[in-house]
């Protein structure tokens, strides 16, 4: 069974997975691995399938990915795996070694030292497309490269891969990639976001988990300059939990602040809750 680590903590030359349900957390940690090698002087290679390749290069953007400049430098590359990956109409896995074995030269030849590829498998689902050719690649592709110079995050979505094929993507990855949760349970989840850096929270948020809300946000405090609050996907806030929201963003000294997302009923309870006349907090009724 794969290690399961942050995006920080996944060193180089990993072939990792990342094992979906929700689409903004995925976006995230993606957008967490673009930029952190961006960041570090790597080549970035993005293959997508289930996203278009304009919507994908929107999303980076919104995550404070220079996405314009790099594409434009050629440290990022964004492909869908349609004109990528196909040969003679199906998925080859030979093809596609070969396409990141021509990426790997490529970088070199361009000056970078090292390359990095995120791969949504969404392909493999396709009708047209063999079980053994998934396989293949995914046991071939942790020995394409010398040691340190090709990190890999494979993307496989829970709700569309069977268990049998998520039970081997566990086996054969050497890590598996995830948010830092603070909390889960069938209603209620509490994780770190990296891009922008802050906490999201889904589905149902009350006093019972008033401790989990301050640790979260006592981490984000601690570690971002800005706090970013995703509680779009959040159905259910009381006013214990807004009134801490509003604390921790009064708290806060006058040179940072706290940005929330939400939906127009927890906007609604912020507001009545005093998040008007609180400087450092600024809400966003965002869908």
């Amino acid at each position: 069974m794969a290690e399961a680590v942050t995006v920080e903590q996944l060193e180089a030359g990993t072939h990792a997975c990342l094992t979906f349900t929700d689409p903004d957390e995925r976006i995230d940690l993606i957008a967490a691995f673009v930029g952190e090698g961006l960041e570090q002087g790597d080549r970035v290679v993005c293959f997508t399938d289930t996203i278009a390749p304009q919507t994908l290069g929107e999303e980076l953007l919104q995550r404070s990915v220079a996405y314009d400049e790099v594409i434009a430098t050629g440290q990022l590359r964004v492909a869908d795996y349609t004109t990528a990956w196909l040969h003679n109409g199906a998925p080859s896995a030979r093809r596609m070694l070969d396409i990141l074995t021509e990426e790997l030269s490529a970088a070199a030849a361009a000056g970078f030292t090292a390359l990095r590829v995120t791969a949504d498998m969404g392909w493999a689902t396709r009708p047209h497309a063999a079980a053994q050719e998934l396989l293949h690649f995914e046991r071939q592709l942790g020995d394409l490269a010398p040691a340190g110079t090709l990190t890999t995050i494979c993307q496989y979505d829970r709700d569309v891969f069977d268990a049998v094929t998520l039970a081997f993507a566990a086996e054969v990855h050497q890590k598996t990639v995830a948010a830092q949760v603070y909390h889960e349970d069938p209603l209620l989840r509490v994780c770190r976001q990296y891009r922008p850096p802050g906490v999201r929270i889904a589905g149902e948020l009350d006093y019972r988990h008033l401790t989990v809300l301050q640790q979260a946000l006592a981490e984000s405090i601690r570690l971002d300059q800005h706090i970013h609050l995703d509680l779009r996907r959040l159905h259910y806030l009381d006013g214990a939990c807004a009134a801490e929201i509003i604390r921790a963003a009064t708290e806060l000294p006058p040179d940072r602040h706290m940005l929330v997302r939400c939906g127009p009923l927890v906007d609604k309870l912020l507001q009545l809750c005093g998040a008007i006349d609180v400087r450092q907090l600024r809400v966003s009724n965002a869908p």
